[in-house]
């Protein structure tokens, strides 16, 4: 299919063009933005507000030529629940901030030294199967919002509402056409939601009660919570930025083939991972998840072939006015748990199936023992939960764990192949997980 632009990067759309396309991407990245959020018990609000600031953040840094749309982020699900698990919501946010602040150090490293030593860092062969313990160590939690009520017991009708949910994103994911393909989530919410209303399980009392402008509860440093560092939200967090740099670097390829530009080299790889990182801080002063480049909105951009910048950032200013409507925040919050449940079953289970399948692009051979010890180490260790206690009360454990030790193996077995030629001129094999 031609990339050919119908908007460039830079042109400017008329006002009600840009009205529709801006609401296009918004559309696109809603149900998954709003769904992190709802899962680690953030406020939807924010995590609206947060995208849009986010994604100015970016286009500012990289100089306005990548379109790109930054929403939050499913990788940081387990690592967030466990840090607040921990140290209530400000441990999440100090966590997220410690995330941001190594893709600064990553994007001034690139930019030094160049991009080739991180995909030795991260081959496929650790990065395919701690995408893969990202998908299957929340799965349960995906299985208990759907099968139970408010209560935490078993309920056929809560079940029923997931099933609806579920099948009608499963529909709108193979059979939708053009724009609706985009945004199966979001159709799915919509249906199950629909559902739920029928059998009687929403409560619309919030709705009618909620103001139309009311500014959210942000969570803001120093002044909402004090901020305390402790090593063993360094080691929730951190580490996953490890899966979420080579999820970058993946969108980055997929992108520059769609929009027709190099964008490794030009505004450069640093500043896309600089405005990346700017984002997921931005979000963490606030009280927001944090962030990550969105495949939803790239999917937009291939099939509308507007690659306008400004389409972009309408979509996010769009997305921070929306934050601070009440009454939109509040039917938001009418969402029934099972509705969530429900569309998580499928999206778990793709963010799963898509580190498969990078293993499967990037032929790696299981028949060589290497591969089959680097693969089957990150798996046991991140689904099976294992916690590693060192002095000084430091605990790493789970996904971070997993992730650990797969660049470790990898350093350390014999056999480690070598990255050969320009892998911007490859064929992507990164680029497979949802958000």
């Amino acid at each position: 299919m031609s990339n050919k632009p119908i908007l460039d990067v830079k042109d400017r759309p008329k006002p009600a063009q840009w009205l529709t396309l801006s609401l296009q991407h918004l559309f696109a990245m809603f149900g998954a933005t709003i769904l992190v959020p709802y899962l680690v018990g953030l406020d939807p609000a924010i995590a609206l507000i947060s995208s849009g600031l986010g994604t100015l953040a970016f286009l500012l840094i990289t100089k306005f030529q990548v379109p790109a749309y930054l929403g939050s982020s499913f990788a940081y699900i387990a690592p967030v629940i466990a840090a607040k698990a921990s140290g209530g919501p400000a441990a999440a946010m100090v966590g997220t901030f410690l995330a941001g602040l190594v893709y600064g150090i990553v994007a001034l490293i690139i930019s030094r030294a160049g991009h080739r030593w991180i995909m030795n860092l991260l081959p496929p062969i650790v990065v395919g199967p701690v995408i893969i313990v990202i998908g299957l160590a929340i799965s349960g939690t995906a299985v208990g919002m759907a099968m139970n009520n408010p209560a935490g017991k078993y309920s056929m009708l809560h079940f029923s509402v997931a099933l609806v949910t579920l099948a009608a994103t499963i529909i709108f994911s193979i059979y939708a056409k053009k724009m609706l393909s985009i945004i199966p989530i979001l159709a799915g919410i919509i249906v199950g939601y629909v559902y739920a209303v029928i059998v009687g399980i929403v409560d619309f009392k919030p709705v009618l009660e909620a103001k139309w402008f009311a500014a959210p509860d942000f969570l803001i440093p120093f002044v909402s919570y004090d901020v305390k560092f402790t090593w063993n939200i360094f080691w929730l967090m951190v580490p996953v930025a490890i899966v979420t740099l080579s999820e970058h670097i993946g969108h980055q390829l997929v992108l520059s083939k769609v929009v027709g530009r190099d964008y490794i080299k030009e505004p450069g790889l640093h500043r896309s991972i600089l405005g990346d990182g700017t984002a997921t801080i931005i979000s963490a002063l606030v009280g927001g998840p944090p962030k990550t480049t969105y495949g939803e909105n790239i999917g937009v951009l291939a099939i509308t072939r507007v690659y306008s910048v400004y389409v972009l950032a309408g979509a996010a200013v769009l997305a921070i006015i929306f934050g601070f409507i009440g009454k939109i925040t509040a039917l938001i919050q009418t969402i029934p748990t099972p509705v969530m449940g429900g569309v998580s079953i499928l999206l778990f289970g793709i963010i799963a199936s898509s580190g498969l399948r990078m293993l499967v692009d990037s032929k790696i051979d299981f028949g060589d023992k290497r591969n089959l010890v680097i693969s089957s180490v990150i798996l046991v260790i991140g689904i099976g939960g294992a916690i590693v206690k060192l002095p000084f009360n430091i605990e790493i454990q789970g996904m971070a764990l997993a992730a650990i030790s797969g660049v470790l193996l990898n350093l350390i077995l014999p056999g480690k192949p070598k990255v050969s030629g320009n892998m911007f001129e490859t064929e992507d094999t990164t680029n497979k997980k949802t958000a």
